[in-house]
């Protein structure tokens, strides 16, 4: 790929992230992001073969841009499973302010948005592996909790550690991130550890 085409579909991913933030409860259209890019619809599809595609390299550009894949290093660093518990909490908890906007727009729509229901269940299967990892390894070192079996405990701990959650205590409560992060970490370990 030349270093213009490189450009372009940068210039696309970015489009396309500022237009997910800015019309969090809209589809965002091919034509819209083409406008916004400056190019035609047509060259968008050059690209990116579908709006599924799109959505999809918009999330992993987003998680590039921001360093996700190198945060989350600290988590299979850890020498426990608490630890790795503890780290996944710092990592993301601190990651939700970052990506608020585009979480939130693809949440609002990917009840009726197939691309973006797509791009949300990409990171939720991310989301999932590493939750996985870590109940794993609990369980491995026998300290996971008896109250749950491993399957409903990734389960749960995905659940615990969801977008919907962290804006319910951050956003509906009044928690500031830090408070989150710390309590977070605690009923986690008292969830899941025995």
């Amino acid at each position: 790929m030349s270093s213009e085409e490189l450009n372009t579909r940068t210039r696309i991913l970015e489009a396309t992230w500022k237009l997910l933030e800015q019309q969090p409860n809209k589809d965002v259209s091919m034509s819209a992001i083409a406008r916004a890019t400056g190019i035609t619809r047509q060259a968008v599809y050059l690209h990116f073969a579908s709006r599924t595609e799109l959505m999809i390299a918009t999330t992993e550009y987003v998680d590039e841009v921001k360093g996700l894949y190198q945060r989350m290093e600290r988590i299979g660093a850890a020498s426990s499973g608490i630890e790795m518990l503890e780290a996944y909490v710092d990592v993301w908890g601190n990651y939700i302010p970052e990506i608020y906007g585009i979480a939130r727009a693809l949440l609002r729509v990917k009840e009726t948005d197939e691309a973006a229901a797509a791009a949300w269940f990409r990171c939720m299967d991310c989301l999932r592996d590493v939750s996985k990892q870590i109940i794993e390894t609990l369980e491995q070192e026998d300290k996971l909790t008896n109250a749950l079996s491993p399957p409903d405990a990734i389960d749960m701990l995905l659940v615990m550690l969801s977008i919907e959650q962290w804006e319910l205590l951050t956003r509906d409560c009044g928690w500031s991130n830090q408070k989150y992060v710390k309590e977070m970490k605690k009923q986690l370990v008292q969830s899941f550890v025995r």
